[in-house]
């Protein structure tokens, strides 16, 4: 079957290892994401998240492998591809000294969107993720969930096929939290594609319906959250697994 005509992602045998590292931070993975699926990506600290969603951003090369976006070669049309994806990174991509609207109005002009369209889609994704009242006010006064939210909105304004999060709740409220939440789940009937990593398994069980764990580097388990938890006899949850599968020592 044509990967180009079936995947929004179709990665095989990703491999990366960072200049002086002694052991790979990725090695061999390969993974697919189909129109319309938020994917949940867990696994602990240096396990290779954040090296992947990278790779797939197109901010890092991999040093083996190959990946397709949208059906297009990611080593070969990284200017088209970065059209297709928006990446929403654990760093808060925001200037601390513009308001919440020119922040917007930045990225938006970045992704080539008319000013009439630009104009539009800001007003409509401010009202929609309850910033309008505080626009005009710079992002140095936010709320950590209120600047979770506006750089949720820089990565979604081109209307990307594929959406790369980056633990997009971390450290916020439960009610920006849950907001970020509702409007994924409204992207995804949209038809976006999704890769979601985070520590918040709860989140995976609720959005996600395949997760992959990834430990070391490799993926070690993938398939839905119920899927996994009923292959593993005496596994609780998604947590239990989760600790299960990648032990219980700290990874500071």
């Amino acid at each position: 079957m044509n990967s180009r005509k079936k995947y929004v992602l179709n990665a095989v045998n990703i491999s990366h290892t960072y200049k002086g590292a002694a052991q790979p931070s990725l090695n061999n993975v390969s993974l697919t994401i189909e129109k319309g699926e938020l994917f949940g990506l867990i696994g602990p600290n240096g396990a290779g998240k954040t090296t992947l969603i990278s790779i797939l951003g197109t901010l890092l090369r991999p040093i083996t492998g190959s990946a397709e976006i949208c059906g297009m070669n990611l080593n070969k049309y990284k200017a088209e591809i970065r059209k297709n994806i928006g990446l929403i990174p654990q760093d808060l991509a925001l200037y601390s000294n513009l308001t919440g609207r020119e922040n917007l109005y930045y990225y938006g002009t970045l992704y080539g969107i008319n000013k009439k369209q630009l104009r539009k889609e800001v007003e409509k994704y401010l009202e929609q993720f309850g910033l309008t009242e505080k626009a005009n006010n710079k992002v140095a006064t936010y709320s950590g969930g209120m600047k979770r939210r506006i750089n949720l909105l820089a990565g979604i304004l081109h209307k990307p096929s594929l959406l790369l999060l980056d633990e997009p709740t971390v450290g916020i409220d439960a009610q920006s939290r849950n907001m970020i939440m509702e409007n994924l789940i409204l992207l995804k009937n949209q038809g976006v594609a999704m890769i979601y990593t985070t520590h918040y398994m709860e989140e995976i069980q609720k959005l996600c319906s395949r997760v992959s764990i990834i430990d070391h580097g490799s993926i070690i388990a993938t398939g839905s959250p119920q899927e996994l938890i009923e292959e593993n006899p005496g596994t609780l949850d998604l947590s239990d697994l989760f600790l299960k599968l990648t032990g219980k020592t700290l990874r500071d």
